[in-house]
């Protein structure tokens, strides 16, 4: 396969991984999960079940789900094949296809033997890492393309081991936070908290059952919120001859706030069943293409920060 066909195998494998994961969460937030019944992969005994609007999302998540399964698995085979030199380009693909078949499998479980509300945030914490292991293989891909076209690169240059610490650290907290909504989410908490930002017209609420949940959620997410902006400053401020660490960082602090006023729309629609699907899909989606922007950071400044140290040592052999 050349390049051009292996980039958008690529990236029919991100789209087709994002769809699974708006999926999951219509079949959470539509509580569609026993649509099919406690049959896998049969749906209430048959392959094609009969039109119920629970069994028909069901079944159309399982189908999705495992297109991406069946993707995953034809870019994991064709990298290996075809781009052995590129140890990036094959790992996320590895990771792709690791975490897909993971989700698939606590899916599969979850359906047949009930579950914690836990272990089900889990299902979906592994459905973005699948996700964002797509993305950046789709992304690297395409670098890759421009290289081979000669076509004009963002400028870039290292970056120091304090900020590639950062950019590790904001991405493990913003997976923390996923988990802590995956757990609201799956908890039926999501109503512990009414109104925004203050939760039932308090600060600082009682902190049991939905509502220490929900709130909990929320400090997680203002503080990711801080965390992004300061991560988002260094990224603008300190590498002015980086173009690329800079729009990443942008990016990032553009989605987190995205994220807030998605989660601000998703809670004044609680009431509001048709919103309130469509702003939980909006949430997740914000959520998905962040979490991906800063995987691939991470990446990139592990990569430059390699660069930097590399250059030292350079330095000092010189004098």
């Amino acid at each position: 396969m050349n390049t051009k066909q292996l980039k958008w195998l690529s990236y029919a494998s991100s789209f087709v991984m994002l769809m699974a994961t708006l999926g999951g969460t219509a079949v959470t937030k539509l509580d569609a999960g026993l649509g099919c019944g406690r049959e896998w992969p049969l749906c209430n005994g048959k392959f094609v079940p009969a039109h119920t609007l629970s069994s028909l999302i069901e079944w159309s998540h399982r189908a999705v789900s495992g297109a991406a399964g069946m993707l995953a698995l034809a870019a994991f085979i064709a990298f290996m094949i075809y781009r052995k030199e590129r140890r990036d380009l094959k790992a996320y693909a590895t990771l792709a296809l690791i975490f897909v078949v993971v989700q698939a499998i606590m899916g599969a479980l979850a359906v047949v033997f009930s579950q914690s509300s836990a272990v089900m945030a889990l299902h979906f914490g592994f459905s973005l890492i699948a996700f964002a292991s797509s993305l950046m293989l789709a992304l690297g891909m395409r670098e890759q393309e421009r290289e081979e076209a000669n076509m004009p690169k963002l400028p870039t240059g290292p970056v120091s081991r304090r900020f590639r610490n950062l950019v590790w650290f904001a991405t493990f907290y913003t997976y923390i936070v996923v988990y802590l909504g995956a757990y609201v989410s799956h908890t039926s908490s999501a109503g512990g908290c009414s109104g925004w930002p203050l939760c039932n017209g308090q600060v600082i609420p009682e902190l049991t059952g939905g509502v220490g949940i929900a709130f909990i959620h929320r400090i997680g997410a203002i503080t990711l919120f801080f965390v992004i902006a300061v991560l988002g400053h260094f990224a603008y401020r300190k590498h002015q001859g980086n173009k690329e660490i800079r729009s990443l960082g942008v990016a990032a602090t553009v989605l987190v706030i995205v994220q807030i006023f998605t989660g601000a729309f998703l809670v004044m629609n609680l009431a509001n069943s048709n919103m309130y699907i469509f702003a939980s899909l909006s949430h997740i989606f914000v959520l998905a293409c962040m979490f991906g922007v800063l995987s691939y950071m991470s990446v990139r400044t592990w990569q430059l920060s390699r660069a930097e140290v590399k250059q030292g040592q350079l330095n000092t052999r010189l004098n």
